[in-house]
């Protein structure tokens, strides 16, 4: 199933797949975790320039990026201009000892939280296709099959919205967990930008989701990460993702990272054949509260 995303609107290719909505399982609800007390913070990674160093191999080795001699070119100096002034310092002078800001590229955010409102994106109908069955009864919530925007409380006084499309049931009070892709900065002529800014905060942020559970069902069917584009999660073989643990946040997924609640993380989830996992030895930062960087655990 491929999603285009144009605005705040979703359009769904011909391919996409059809879900059949007589078969769609109803989750039950289910004792809801405590919100987490604190939010997922976008930061970046200090690092010092070594000999032999280049900006390009910095990204690929450090920050897993293999796409970005394309994603910044030298053919395209506004892309270069973008990247020089996130790193803190010119890449064509770089020196050993430079100290530079890396930031993690295209990056996912977990979350946990209650739904609050629903809006579907789209008129309330049936489409006009004989691939869907479709029982006439009276629906239990709002058809969120062409997709929905939800309006979920993630911690205290803090909402986000969540763009989904799924053939689950979605009601206010309903407890849902998603993977989604942040908010990028944006950058005029460089639609491709892939980092967010520093200074953003997810409350009150757009968020398309690619992993969506609502209470106990997950939805098998939701868009795979590498589907929201732009992104570089095939090339790259993984997404950096920003968390904060405990058992209404990143607990839920249950990686093997043993940190106290309410801890903000920064972790590298690897592709296994459309699956982000995180391993025991990938990348792991912890955001550190003095220094507003990320620093690595592991």
């Amino acid at each position: 199933m491929c999603g285009i995303y144009v605005g705040r609107t979703i359009f769904f290719s011909t391919t996409r797949f059809f879900y059949d909505l007589s078969a769609a399982p109803v989750a039950s609800p289910t004792p809801q975790p405590p919100l987490p007390k604190l939010l997922p913070q976008v930061g970046s990674i200090v690092y010092t320039v070594q000999d032999g160093d280049s900006c390009d191999a910095i990204l690929a080795y450090q920050m897993r990026m293999n796409q970005a001699g394309e994603v910044f070119s030298d053919l395209k100096s506004e892309t270069v201009w973008a990247l020089n002034t996130a790193l803190g310092k010119d890449c064509h002078s770089i020196q050993p000892g430079t100290v530079l800001s890396l930031s993690p590229q295209y990056p996912l955010v977990a979350l946990g939280g209650t739904v609050e409102k629903i809006e579907p994106l789209s008129p309330h109908q049936v489409l006009p296709t004989p691939l869907i069955r479709v029982r006439h009864t009276e629906p239990q919530g709002p058809d969120c099959s062409r997709g929905c925007a939800l309006t979920v409380q993630v911690a205290p006084r803090v909402l986000v919205r969540l763009e989904v499309q799924t053939a689950l049931t979605i009601r206010e009070g309903s407890w849902v967990w998603a993977r989604a892709m942040m908010a990028r900065k944006r950058i005029a002529g460089f639609d491709t930008y892939p980092y967010v800014d520093n200074k953003a905060t997810l409350n009150g942020m757009s968020l398309h989701v690619c992993d969506f559970q609502v209470d106990d069902v997950h939805d098998d069917n939701s868009l795979a990460c590498s589907q929201l584009q732009p992104n570089t999660i095939n090339e790259d073989g993984g997404s950096w993702l920003f968390a904060v643990t405990g058992p209404g946040a990143l607990d839920h997924w249950h990686y093997p990272v043993h940190l106290p609640p309410n801890t903000r993380v920064l972790l590298w989830l690897t592709d296994e054949n459309g699956t982000l996992t995180y391993h025991a030895g990938d990348p792991l930062y912890r955001y550190n509260e003095s220094t507003h960087r990320y620093r690595k655990i592991a």
